[in-house]
């Protein structure tokens, strides 16, 4: 086995095409006699409700209006649980939420064509504070229980720990939701070929999901359904949901005509998932040395009015909980809950980048309480070599973190590094030198 591509500069693919604005979007695709395509959304939290789209089927240049009883198949998607509908038939558990999805022969006529669609809302009482949500109280979003997922570590005996510790802090973090924002909007085209075979061109991130959700939709074998993915305008785990690509499916198997559909930012906004919020309890224990002796974490993850992929985040979140520190007795519980808040899923870090606010924290107040400046009481508990983590993995490998921390320290404080770092890095930079040269007298 060769590797001729790690620790090279390589050109991407697609540079020269982005960097020259010759690159195509889902938004540039154009084809002849296309439809477009506006969505109706939302604007409760939580509610049942009815519709009357015949004013806005009575507008000139309205082609139809789609809404749950157009799906053909399953009126169902989502990448873990199937717990989204395309369109929302009777209930909408979110703001934001797809209702229904005017196709017109232009995107004015459908922009306007929304408003001419009468939806008579009866609100239900919702939950927005994920702690609120796992009692048995509380408003349900789905079936019987808001709480989706618990994940569990158990290792020594932290109450033990406890009793032994010269020094314990015990706190609360909070972490809010954040939109990943990408350049581009949310965007697509989609058509039905000769064959009958269903293509939808828009930018996403696992176009094998679309096309087994969407052939779904359309009551269609998975063959019979085609993805292009063109030029994607950043994504960072936001595109790993669906958002308009059933409706274009769906619109475009319908009416027979190509359908395009462009969200703005707003929309884009409502449309996908966020990072998610986030509740960290910690009890932290250590001896009167500075080193760990025992961790207890709560975790509560907000999914929102959907599941996305809120188990993968929240067990990772309890994994990273203890964060890269030798701690012999641990105990984590992690929750996902869903609420009528926006919905979570994947974002980069996916459940990782959380919890270092809160074990962070804990050790400079521990650190405070010792009388131990921040940099001692980390170096005291860093993994190494050998480490075992909380879930009894044995670290084998490169873990260079004392290096990175005497860096660190040496940055903050503007003292010199220590020679055995100096020389790790003159290595480092001789070898990047060294892999430089050989591509040069490849390219000569």
């Amino acid at each position: 086995m060769s590797f001729n591509v790690i620790g090279e500069n390589i050109l991407r693919v697609d540079g020269h095409t982005k960097v020259t604005g010759g690159a195509k979007y889902p938004a540039d695709l154009n084809m002849e006699n296309m439809l477009y395509g506006k969505t109706l959304r939302s604007e409760k939290a939580h509610a049942n409700f009815t519709l009357d789209t015949g004013e806005a089927e009575a507008m000139e240049g309205v082609v139809g209006v789609l809404t749950a009883k157009d799906i053909p198949g399953k009126n169902a998607h989502g990448v873990l649980f199937k717990d989204h509908e395309a369109l929302c038939e009777s209930r909408v558990r979110r703001i934001g939420d797809p209702i229904a999805v005017v196709i017109a022969e232009s995107e004015r006529i459908a922009e306007k064509a929304l408003q001419g669609i009468r939806v008579t809302y009866e609100e239900l009482p919702a939950v927005f504070d994920p702690e609120e949500a796992m009692k048995e109280e509380a408003p349900k979003v789905h079936g019987e229980d808001n709480t989706i997922f618990h994940f569990k570590i158990r290792r020594g005996d932290v109450e033990k720990a406890f009793e032994e510790a010269a020094v314990i802090v015990e706190d609360t973090y909070y972490t809010g939701a954040v939109d990943h924002a990408f350049l581009q909007p949310e965007a697509g085209v989609s058509y039905v070929e000769e064959d009958g075979t269903v293509t939808v061109i828009a930018a996403t991130q696992y176009p094998h999901f679309d096309r087994m959700d969407i052939a779904g939709a359309l009551g269609m074998e998975e063959e019979q359904v085609r993805i292009i993915n063109p030029a994607v305008g950043g994504a960072f785990g936001g595109r790993e949901d669906l958002t308009l690509q059933i409706h274009l499916a769906v619109a475009a198997k319908k009416f027979h005509r190509p359908v395009k559909m462009v969200y703005d930012r707003k929309e884009s906004f409502l449309a996908h998932c966020k990072r998610h919020p986030i509740i960290m309890h910690c009890k932290t224990a250590a001896d009167k040395e500075g080193k760990l002796l025992g961790m207890k974490a709560r975790i509560v993850g907000d999914t929102g009015a959907y599941a996305s992929w809120a188990i993968n985040v929240l067990r990772k979140a309890g994994v990273h909980i203890t964060g890269p520190y030798e701690i012999p007795n641990v105990w984590v519980d992690s929750y996902a809950v869903y609420t009528n808040n926006p919905f979570s899923g994947a974002m980069r870090g996916f459940g990782a980048t959380q919890p270092p606010i809160a074990h962070e924290q804990q050790m400079d107040r521990i650190g405070e309480k010792l009388g131990l400046d921040p940099f001692t009481i980390r170096r005291k508990n860093l993994f190494t070599l050998g480490s075992k983590t909380a879930t009894e993995q044995v670290l084998k490998e490169s873990v260079p973190l004392d290096r990175c921390l005497d860096a660190l320290e040496a940055a903050m404080n503007k003292k010199p590094l220590p020679d055995e770092n100096i020389n790790y890095l003159e290595d480092l930079k001789q070898r990047q030198m060294e892999k430089e040269g050989a591509s040069d007298e490849k390219i000569r």
